[in-house]
């Protein structure tokens, strides 16, 4: 008995220091990644992705004339290619490459050194590679979203230089001040997921564009109906549910936050929604449907910003408040200046943008987000989100008139009248609706 227990021990000595290498790799540093979090990301990716195409797409094409249904679903699909193929080139590391006050670095160039294991500082539980695909999404849409200010009448290769070039200079930068690392986050400016870098530029950015390209002919006298109003609807419910995504996605993990903000970014919408039927309601004696999808995504827009410092009950009050101001943008404003924003940017997205970074410096809960608003007692908040909506506006609107203007160097921005009252799907793409 005794030469086998001294058997036995010998061989456990023997297998514990055979074990010893495994049992050092397995007690190493776990990493810091979280599959839940990993899992919600991917979703919240797709989810935004989704927003674009088929989201985008189908809302803009089902707000403009039969003959340019596809011309609209081109330009969407057109951002989605190459706004994708530019962010991982060099987008994603001049936004998040660096903590610059200005501009990142070029460390990401082409995804270089990044791995498997390798995290972005904004989010540290989620691959990074995941991280930059998330803000593709955003970058991809943002740049979409401007085509709706010109639509039926910009020239297709004229926008996809102006893409680019707005992409490099309009929302590289801002993307950076607020996000990354610049001087517009490190003020304080609260935007959750896009108030400023999304709505407020694209909406800006396509006034700026449809006023230098100019009216399309017949507007204001001529039939401009709407082709097909069951695309938009269904385009408005695919955005709706991908911004769960947008804004939910923001919180970069599956928490509680994120609820938060999906659960606002929801009542937003329904608010949105309702007040701009009831407007419709009051005035004209029936919500039309355009009206009542336009105050769904007004409530959308505008809740963004806010979404992730706001209390759910805040984004109804939020909703209500978008659906009567973009309503009014949308109308009055619109009439008396009269310009042509063909799908209503500015209006839903411009404005919703801009009362939404406001607001997200009155309602901001410090328990939720970490900031407090002015109803919490905190007024420089408020003074902060105008500091971050002078500063988005003062650059958009410069940069991208100029923009404009050098494009239109090159090549016409806007297609011949001809062509135009022809359509755009022939002329452009040599394709048609039947």
């Amino acid at each position: 008995m005794g030469a086998i227990r001294r058997f036995a021990a010998g061989a456990a000595a023997i297998a514990a220091t055979s074990a010893t290498p495994a049992l050092a790799q397995s007690t190493a540093p776990a990493s810091a990644i979280s599959a839940a979090d990993t899992a919600w990301m991917i979703v919240a990716t797709a989810f935004v992705l989704m927003m674009t195409i088929p989201g985008l797409a189908l809302f803009y094409s089902g707000m403009v004339r039969k003959k340019n249904v596809l011309a609209t679903m081109a330009q969407s699909f057109a951002a989605v290619a190459l706004i994708s193929v530019l962010w991982v080139a060099f987008g994603y590391s001049l936004t998040f490459g660096g903590t610059g006050r200005i501009l990142g670095t070029l460390d990401r160039v082409f995804l270089m050194g990044m791995t498997l294991d390798s995290v972005n500082p904004a989010a540290k539980t989620i691959p990074e590679v995941l991280f930059m695909l998330y803000q593709m999404t955003f970058a991809v849409i943002t740049v979409a979203l401007v085509a709706g200010a010109v639509a039926d009448r910009m020239k297709f290769s004229a926008y996809l230089l102006f893409s680019v070039a707005w992409f490099i200079f309009v929302y590289i930068p801002l993307a950076h001040w607020v996000w990354g690392g610049g001087f517009l986050g490190e003020a304080g400016v609260l935007d959750f997921a896009g108030g400023t870098v999304v709505h407020l530029s694209a909406g800006v950015g396509g006034l700026v564009a449809a006023m230098v390209i100019g009216n399309r002919h017949g507007y204001g006298h001529d039939n401009l109906a709407p082709f097909d109003l069951s695309l938009a609807v269904i385009g408005t419910g695919l955005l709706w549910v991908g911004w769960f995504g947008f804004n939910g996605g923001s919180a970069l993990g599956a928490n509680s936050r994120a609820v938060f903000a999906i659960t606002a970014t929801h009542l937003a919408a329904c608010a949105g929604a309702l007040t701009w039927g009831a407007i419709e309601w009051l005035t004209r004696r029936k919500p039309s449907v355009l009206g009542m999808i336009s105050g769904a995504v007004a409530g959308l827009g505008t809740i963004t910003p806010a979404s992730g410092f706001v209390a759910p009950w805040h984004g109804l009050v939020i909703g209500v408040i978008a659906g009567g101001v973009c309503y009014w943008a949308c109308t009055s404003l619109k009439h008396r200046f009269h310009y042509d924003d063909s799908l209503d940017v500015f209006g839903v997205h411009g404005i919703g943008g801009l009362i939404g970074t406001l607001l997200a410096g009155v309602f901001a809960v410090r328990s939720i987000g970490g900031a407090s608003g002015l109803l919490e007692g905190n007024p420089q908040q408020l003074l902060i989100q105008v500091y971050g909506v002078a500063v988005t506006l003062l650059w958009t609107i410069a940069v991208t008139f100029v923009l404009l203007k050098i494009v239109g160097g090159f090549v016409p921005l806007r297609v011949p009248r001809e062509h135009e009252l022809q359509g755009l799907d022939l002329t452009q793409h040599g394709e048609a609706l039947q």
